[in-house]
């Protein structure tokens, strides 16, 4: 979480852009590019509009050699679908973010976070990551998912793109898609299993077409799905990420459906060497600036602020939030301008959480918390899931600022989050300091050197041959060869 304005609109992200169920899409629907039309200056203009607030969204542009590889294996891949004649008629971002997402829009925008990059393999993998994204946009289905009347506006651009960002969990969103049941497609919008599929037939003949192998394709969800397993069983829960496994049963299958397409006889290239060399030491995991999650622990060294989640919750690092889920509850930590008022900025906070209904709560109680001046509201209301307590508590951290925490539970339940709310506390000089970021660090296999001989050298205490496994797409029965190159995650 970075300092940045507090905004009343609340984005939520829907179903993720690759993740399928159904069948492929027959290889002559994909011969034929669906719907596919070249750039349209409108399109230009929209994604020009809608890109700085992608950015600041998703924590900004990565810049450096790796971002510059990063780019040009995008426009390589985006010019097979036929958008764009020339590699400067699209913008490939890599982007400063530590969730596992990519996505596209109109425009010729395409974007790739550095979690998801770290995650991949080879090049080919990368390639058809993009090429999956491109493909939602050259069979437009955005469009066609999106309502007349969104269409056209940045706000539609935006829930669009976050409707199919990749196991997207944007704590921005998150909150207001449990908190109110509106109507809204922004709140709604998914693509359609055929479109995930269709997306992903295009990725492929993306892949072929550029001289990549087409089974990266497959290779790439089978890690995405590896990794979503041991995202839940890190935080103790069936339902961390994604939305989808709700409308998307069975994710192996659509990597059965991918390597399918590719075929078993497929050739190509992979660059995997390559691709090692230039991620290297690519930054993983939450950035110190945006705060750190350890645990249920969260620290931002900028601000020197710490926090802790009760028991049974998890906690996930945003561009502009921390979001907190527990089968009890949600919520999310966010900060905004104050004036010295902590009573009218809850108010204005709750004044933000929805469109649909006026949210006012009946008293707001000033109180001290390690130090800290600290103020809190509750609002009993009825939302489509029953009725539920949302909680305001607000710390006046500077004469021009303020954090708080947004809370929502079933009634009576919100005391399970009053021992986060007592956790609030400012760090030392010291304590900021120690703060470090994990880094990507691609190492050459010694003789002697095993699984879990490599393992032991992960930045992680809990599970760290398990996290060793799917970063370099292995298994526990896999052997590794001396001279061959893996990935660890270093401090």
């Amino acid at each position: 979480m970075t300092n940045r304005p507090f905004r009343a609109v609340l984005l939520a992200a829907g179903a993720c852009g690759l993740v399928l169920a159904g069948p492929a899409v027959p290889t002559s629907r994909v011969g034929a590019q669906g719907t596919v039309a070249t750039i349209s200056a409108s399109d230009k203009a929209e994604g020009a509009k809608a890109h700085p607030q992608l950015l600041s969204e998703f924590g900004g542009a990565v810049t450096g050699p790796q971002a510059v590889y990063v780019e040009s294996v995008g426009k390589t891949i985006a010019l097979q679908s036929g958008l764009g004649n020339a590699r400067s008629d699209f913008t490939v971002t890599l982007l400063n973010s530590p969730v596992n997402n990519a996505f596209a829009i109109p425009g010729g925008y395409v974007y790739v976070t550095r979690q998801l990059v770290a995650l991949m393999n080879n090049e080919a993998e990368l390639a058809g990551v993009l090429g999956h994204e491109v493909g939602h946009v050259a069979a437009r289905h955005a469009s066609k998912r999106q309502s007349a009347a969104t269409r056209n506006t940045i706000l539609g651009v935006l829930g669009s793109v976050l409707a199919g960002a990749v196991l997207g969990n944007s704590a921005i969103g998150q909150l207001g898609q449990k908190l109110f049941s509106t109507g809204s497609q922004l709140l709604t919008l998914k693509y359609s299993r055929g479109q995930e599929s269709e997306a992903d037939s295009l990725g492929v003949a993306y892949l072929r077409r550029a001289g990549y192998d087409p089974r990266a394709m497959g290779t790439v969800l089978r890690s995405l799905a590896q990794q979503t397993a041991l995202d839940a069983q890190l935080t103790g829960t069936t339902d961390k990420v994604p939305e989808w496994a709700s409308t998307h049963p069975d994710p192996a299958s659509r990597v059965t459906a991918a390597l399918a397409l590719a075929g078993t006889n497929a050739k190509g290239m992979t660059n995997r060497d390559q691709f090692l060399t230039r991620v290297d030491g690519l930054t993983y995991g939450d950035d110190p600036k945006q705060g750190v999650v350890n645990g249920r622990k969260f620290v931002q060294p900028t601000f020197r602020l710490a926090f802790e989640a009760p028991q049974g919750f998890y906690l996930v690092n945003g561009a502009r939030s921390v979001a907190i889920s527990g089968q009890s509850g949600k919520g999310e930590l966010a900060t905004g301008p104050y004036s010295g008022d902590l009573a009218a900025y809850i108010r204005t906070v709750f004044a933000g959480l929805s469109d649909q209904q006026r949210l006012v709560p009946e008293s707001i109680r000033t109180t001290t918390v390690n130090g800290i001046p600290a103020a809190y509201g509750v609002v009993r209301t009825n939302t489509s899931d029953g009725t539920r307590d949302i909680v305001v508590y607000a710390y006046a951290w500077s004469p021009s600022q303020a954090f708080h925490f947004t809370t929502i539970s079933a009634a009576g339940q919100a005391g399970a989050f009053e021992p986060m709310f007592a956790s609030m506390r400012r760090i030392t000089i010291g304590e900021a300091g120690a703060v470090r970021a994990r880094h990507l660090a691609v190492v050459t296999v010694k003789k002697g050197e095993t699984l879990q001989t490599l393992a032991a050298r992960m930045a992680y205490d809990d599970r760290p041959l398990d996290r060793f496994l799917v970063l370099n797409g292995l298994d526990a029965s896999s052997r590794l060869v001396p001279g061959s190159r893996v990935k660890l995650i270093v401090y």
